[in-house]
């Protein structure tokens, strides 16, 4: 069964709202590296690179489904921020928006009883748990220490060991 229309039209914009999380976080990671707070610079860059096989994970459904790639503008996102914490309270709230819409193509992809869409969706709705967990935590630790030098110098240290990982590829 391919994809019908409306769910080929709904894909496509979450390509574009994915792109434009892969923005939102270079932007950040920029935002950082100018700060020189490598850590928090190279956390951001990490969730950019994830971000990205998101989008291509939803671009070989579309494909492999027989739509048909629509690729659109990208918003452009804001450059600067006050504070690490005002960053990652953005980041927070951008995954919670992000989720919204996974969980509308699930609806939608069960309405259109397209189940293939759905079952690649569910992938989605697991990495969301995990997106919105891991940007509240470091949310919660960047209030604990509020302005603290040595704070925010900790946490940037712990977020340097960050890498990426693929996680859209199945295990070998």
């Amino acid at each position: 069964m391919s994809l019908t229309k409306t769910m080929e039209a709904a894909l496509n914009k979450q390509v574009n709202a994915e792109l434009y999380s892969a923005y939102l976080y270079l932007s950040m990671s920029a935002d950082f590296e100018a700060k020189n707070l490598k850590g928090f610079a190279n956390w951001m860059f990490v969730q950019a690179q994830e971000e990205m096989t998101h989008v291509m994970k939803i671009y070989r459904h579309i494909l492999d489904r027989g739509g048909k790639v629509v690729l659109d503008k990208v918003a452009k996102p804001k450059t600067t921020w006050k504070t690490p914490l005002d960053a990652f309270q953005d980041a927070y709230k951008h995954e919670k928006e992000i989720t919204a819409m996974i969980n509308n193509l699930v609806r939608l992809a069960k309405k259109q009883n397209d189940h293939a869409t759905e079952s690649m969706l569910q992938w989605f709705v697991d990495e969301q748990v995990e997106e919105e967990a891991n940007t509240d935590e470091i949310v919660q630790k960047l209030k604990m220490v509020k302005n603290s030098g040595e704070g925010i110098l900790i946490i940037d240290k712990e977020l340097s060991q960050r890498v990426f990982v693929d996680n859209t590829k199945a295990a070998q």
